[in-house]
């Protein structure tokens, strides 16, 4: 049996648009994810860029269960001994609200080249409006 790999004219590359005001973080950045990859298609093909893109709105209104708000940290390092940063969810989501969803999705995306391509096809806003009206974008299907 040999391996399916879509022809490049068949592959469609659509437009998303995300809501995710009300939306827990996690749910909305495994949809998200999922879209990205295309694994909603029947040509997902893993090694292949058949996914779509996806528009996030209202990242600032996301929501974090628990005491994650205050619990949950996110690190960095310099490189230089004792470079270590940490900043916890509710101070990254005062500095830069839209960082929440990215680091989400991207920590679901595959950890390699393409991955890295995928991550370049989210865009996260703060607020509800976005600048990719001309791309038509549309709302997922159970959305």
């Amino acid at each position: 049996m040999s391996t399916y790999v879509p022809r490049a004219e068949q592959v469609r590359n659509d437009w998303f648009v995300l809501d995710a005001e009300n939306q827990v973080l996690g749910r909305l950045a495994t949809k998200a994810a999922m879209m990205l990859m295309g694994k909603h298609k029947p040509d997902y093909t893993p090694f292949l860029k058949t996914g779509d893109h996806v528009v996030v709105v209202n990242a600032d209104k996301v929501i974090l269960t628990g005491k994650k708000e205050d619990d949950k940290l996110y690190r960095r390092h310099s490189g230089y001994p004792g470079g270590l940063k940490e900043t916890n969810a509710r101070k990254l989501r005062q500095d830069h609200p839209t960082r929440l969803v990215e680091f989400a999705v991207a920590g679901m995306l595959p950890k390699n080249k393409l991955g890295k391509q995928l991550a370049k096809r989210l865009r996260v806003y703060a607020g509800p409006e976005h600048p990719h009206e001309a791309q038509g974008p549309k709302l997922p299907a159970g959305a």
